[in-house]
């Protein structure tokens, strides 16, 4: 099963897109910061990380770039959710795969995840 590892600050976040990837057929680990996010990383090596923008500690921004510094995280693909993604400038874009803006349709964020991992177990 593909692990996925989800990176917000509000609970209500992750418990909604745990059941969502869970639903789907991945196996989902979630972090309240990016610090957090970052050790959770090296130690279950996920698929792909779905990270908002604005958290206490490291940023999603931050957290990208720390993932970038490290060759056995670099290529983890990250999908960015924000409600202000005016806010990134065009290097800091490059570092997901994706960029969202809160709020979006969970098909859209299934869709990118499936492109860059593969359907979960579950999906046909």
């Amino acid at each position: 099963m593909t692990t996925l590892l989800v990176v917000d600050d509000e609970s209500l976040v992750t418990d909604f897109l745990s059941f969502l990837l869970w639903r789907e057929g991945y196996v989902v680990h979630t972090s309240r910061t990016g610090s957090e996010a970052l050790e959770a990383a090296e130690r279950i090596q996920p698929a792909l990380i779905v990270s908002d923008l604005m958290m206490p500690v490291m940023s999603g921004v931050e957290l990208a770039m720390a993932l970038q510094r490290d060759e056995k995280l670099a290529a983890i693909p990250i999908v960015l959710c924000t409600a202000a993604p005016g806010a990134l400038t065009e290097p800091e874009r490059r570092l997901f795969v994706g960029v969202l803006r809160k709020p979006y349709s969970p098909g859209t964020l299934l869709d990118i995840i499936a492109r860059h991992v593969g359907p979960g177990q579950h999906s046909e």
